[in-house]
């Protein structure tokens, strides 16, 4: 089965990880995969699992996620995609040319991507199946329910994450939940400078993770609010943060966006805090990294405190490693986070929150190897790469067989 996937998002994170983490595993049975992708790093990745790839300066998106719903100055952002629309037609224009008459199926890995999947669900006259990563955004509105009736009338399936993302999305929808998956195996090529930066951490501290691009809403200064009060209180707490940090637009674009609110440094913003704080000696900034097991090995305790109220892909990451977490979620859900046994649910934007949830395992060195073995046990049975790919697999084969008995039907 020849499978091409569409990818707007350029970065490599938590999205771009998932999506290659099921195609590395898919790609051992019988499934060809091809790619229309944006620019960036997660190509690194891709190429490594692709059959072919086409790639484009971008694909044009549709934000309707609950924390980047387009609201204020952020329907400035839709100028950006209707920007790519034509980078869009000509990305899959070049694939038909590429591919006609090869491609059996098209998955969407984001449903912010729904416009280009629809663009190629015309063009290649195949099935499309859509992944919902994020949680979505509930309120009534023309965009909300623009985009249910996209998926209920053009998905042939559509795919939640989780069971925090799929009670977000209509209830009589048809809607698959198979989890992420991760690979707990270290890199063949370790990488010496994150090692020694890790190593020299102090052996009595409380390593407390975060994993991440570097984004505002990803939690990282309520982070290190928290950081500093834990600090007040004469805690022994380290907090090590592994990602990149996005490439700043500059010129008039840049200046834009940032008077817009909608771009920020946050790594250099970061970096003067910490600073001001007092923390450099305890709050490290270790940047990215491609042997990203290496570090969950070192840690103590995973925090994900971003504004999605959900629960990212650090959490189950770390989980493989008997690393419990900390999340903000409202409402966690057994599938992902059992609070008080695998990890501490808490409010999101409350350092004090997230300071006392650190100080609970800081001062109970049993309560992480405890959580943390229970962790594992739930990643073990819900993340494992071979078991969900299975899953995808016989969704895909279902669709597959919809659609050719579809094709039957049509008169010629």
């Amino acid at each position: 089965m020849n499978v091409l996937y569409l990818d707007g998002v350029g970065p490599f994170g938590g999205a771009s990880r998932s999506l290659f983490e099921a195609v590395r595993a898919l790609a051992q049975g019988d499934v060809r995969p091809h790619f229309v992708a944006a620019r960036g790093t997660a190509l690194d990745f891709y190429s490594k699992v692709a059959v072919d790839m086409v790639t484009t300066r971008g694909l044009t998106r549709f934000d309707n996620t609950h924390y980047s719903h387009y609201r204020g100055v952020r329907w400035l952002v839709l100028l950006r995609e209707l920007f790519h629309v034509p980078f869009t037609l000509a990305a899959l224009f070049k694939a038909r040319q590429k591919w006609a008459g090869q491609i059996d199926l098209i998955h969407v890995n984001e449903v912010t991507e729904i416009i280009p999947g629809l663009l190629a669900k015309r063009i290649f006259k195949v099935p499309m199946v859509v992944h919902v990563r994020s949680p979505q955004w509930t309120t009534p509105s023309w965009r909300t329910r623009w985009v249910h009736r996209r998926l209920t009338q053009a998905a042939d399936a559509v795919i939640a994450i989780n069971e925090t993302t799929r009670d977000t999305l209509p209830a009589e929808m048809p809607v698959e939940v198979i989890q992420n998956s991760f690979t707990a195996k270290r890199a063949p090529n370790p990488d010496p400078a994150m090692l020694a930066r890790l190593d020299a951490l102090r052996p009595d501290s409380l390593k407390v993770g975060f994993v991440g691009n570097l984004h505002v809403s990803k939690g990282l200064f309520d982070l290190l609010d928290a950081a500093k009060l834990l600090r007040d209180a004469g805690a022994n707490v380290e907090f090590v943060i592994v990602g990149g940090h996005t490439r700043m637009d500059t010129g008039l674009k840049g200046w834009l966006l940032k008077r817009a609110g909608l771009a920020q440094d946050v790594h250099a913003d970061l970096v003067e805090r910490i600073a001001a704080y007092g923390l450099t000696d305890s709050f490290h900034l270790l940047g990215a990294t491609s042997d990203i097991q290496c570090v969950y090995e070192r840690l103590d305790v995973i925090t994900f405190p971003s504004h999605f109220d959900a629960p990212g892909r650090p959490v189950f990451e770390a989980a493989f490693s008997s690393v419990p977490s900390i999340a903000c979620v409202s409402k966690p859900k057994p599938d992902t986070l059992v609070h008080g046994e695998t990890g501490l649910a808490i409010p999101a934007r409350d350092p004090q929150a997230l300071a006392d949830a650190i100080r609970h395992f800081e001062a109970d060195r049993n309560e992480v190897a405890r959580m943390g073995a229970q962790a594992r046990q739930l990643a073990v049975d819900n993340f494992d790469p071979q078991l969900n790919a299975r899953k995808l697999r016989a969704v895909y084969a279902r669709v597959h067989r919809s659609g050719q008995a579809t094709a039957v039907q049509q008169p010629a």
